[in-house]
């Protein structure tokens, strides 16, 4: 009778794990919709749009590779492609460098740490939208506030976003300011650093440059590894800014033409829909080279705790 209750027993938590997974579907049925309906499915869609000559009206008409091979004479995409690049690497440092800095001096524990933390963390929420854009396209227009705050001091000002000399500056350095969301990571990662490796290099009497390149940094890699790959594929993918900037054009004489917005010109303003489907995979393409580059290389320079 014991091996019989245990049996029955053994089918009962079966019949439980079986309903238990049903209800685990259930819940999770929305989103594999949505994976499917919005991810998968327009990724596909694009993969067969980008061996297709389509025009949003027309049906798509299969040319193989052209879309690849004409990219190969167009001026204007090698012209975004480098002006991406630049965007990219000089932004992205710039922007990791201010974020860890400041997480430096508020892991200190200074007074009102939860509102300073607040406002850095701010301009994070707002650095990608419209609004921001609309105000930074004012703050550096020819007229805009740091023209009026140089003409305090007698110096002449420009028109920043209109000149090609400086339009791509304004835009590093409003991907820059938005270091909140880095620095809040970084701050956390000062937090899981043991105290005690501070207190024995401060009894051995190294000063406070020595601390942070023998401890804090080696020690918060893994956090700069991690914030460097999602703000580099974050900088890669950039738009709004430009557009709002650039009213849509690409600055003058392209300088603020950024991939994603040339992409956004052959698609929706050229109805080259084919062609654009075509660039969206080669930056697909160019994000996974420089991701998995950056995941091949971590192994000489970020540190585990193992």
């Amino acid at each position: 009778m014991s091996a019989l209750g245990e049996l029955q027993k053994l089918k009962g938590r079966s019949a439980q794990g079986k309903r238990e997974t049903k209800t685990a579907y259930l819940f999770l049925a929305p989103w594999f919709v949505g994976l499917i309906v919005i991810t998968i499915g327009p990724m596909l869609a694009s993969l067969y749009l980008s061996f297709t000559d389509y025009n949003l009206i027309q049906v798509p008409e299969w040319i193989g590779i052209d879309n690849f091979t004409r990219m190969i004479g167009d001026e204007r995409l090698h012209g975004s492609l480098e002006v991406t690049f630049v965007y990219v690497f000089v932004s992205v440092p710039l922007q990791l460098a201010l974020a860890l800095g400041l997480a430096v001096l508020l892991d200190r524990g200074i007074r009102g740490l939860a509102f300073y933390r607040s406002i850095f963390y701010l301009p994070s929420l707002l650095g990608s939208s419209v609004a921001i854009a609309v105000l930074w396209r004012q703050v550096f227009g020819s007229e805009g506030l740091l023209n009026m705050l140089l003409g305090n001091f007698g110096i002449t000002g420009r028109g920043w976003v209109s000149d090609p000399s400086t339009a791509l500056s304004t835009l590093i350095t409003l991907n820059v300011w938005t270091f909140g969301a880095p620095m809040v990571i970084f701050l956390a990662g000062l937090r899981q650093i043991p105290r005690m490796y501070y207190e024995a290099a401060a009894t051995e009497g190294a000063g406070r440059w020595r601390i942070f390149r023998s401890i804090t940094l080696p020690l918060l890699t893994p956090i700069v590894f991690f914030n460097f790959v999602l703000q580099l594929i974050h900088a890669f993918q950039s738009f709004t800014q430009a557009f709002i900037v650039s009213g849509g054009s690409g600055g003058p004489s392209d300088s603020t033409l950024f991939y994603s917005l040339y992409l956004y010109q052959r698609g929706f303003q050229n109805f080259d829909m084919g062609y654009a489907s075509a660039m969206a995979w080669v930056l697909l393409l160019i994000i996974g080279v420089f991701t998995a580059i950056n995941f091949y290389a971590s192994k000489w320079w970020v540190f585990y705790d193992d």
